[in-house]
């Protein structure tokens, strides 16, 4: 399945990632995932400088997020960007991993 993005770049899907340009070895920016049970656990969001500042990285989160989504998974982000976006808006709760939940509950205990 491909998307496209707000500025119409095309989001490929490629081995457990999503990337945008000609070459997934060579991609312009990629959101890299691995499987750990029914969870997806993202790694990495990486935008090269022709694409900063044009909410590509948003944009294959999100493409992560419906995919997770269609497919029955959780998400568990370790990429900074991606546990940023995801933690901080009301409408990827329901595609954390409980134990991702659960650690923001206590980090919220100790503010």
């Amino acid at each position: 399945m491909e998307n496209k993005t707000n500025n119409q770049l095309e989001i490929k899907t490629g081995h457990l990632k999503f990337y945008i340009g000609d070459d997934e070895s060579k991609a312009l920016a990629e959101i890299t995932f691995v499987y750990e049970g029914n969870n997806l656990i993202i790694e990495h969001t990486i935008v090269t400088e022709a694409l900063k500042g044009q909410g590509v990285a948003r944009t294959l989160v999100d493409r992560v997020v419906d995919f997770a989504r269609l497919e029955k998974h959780k998400i568990i982000p370790v990429c900074d960007y991606a546990k940023k976006v995801l933690t901080q808006n009301a409408q990827y709760q329901d595609i954390l991993a409980d134990e991702v939940l659960l650690t923001r509950a206590d980090e919220n205990k100790e503010d």
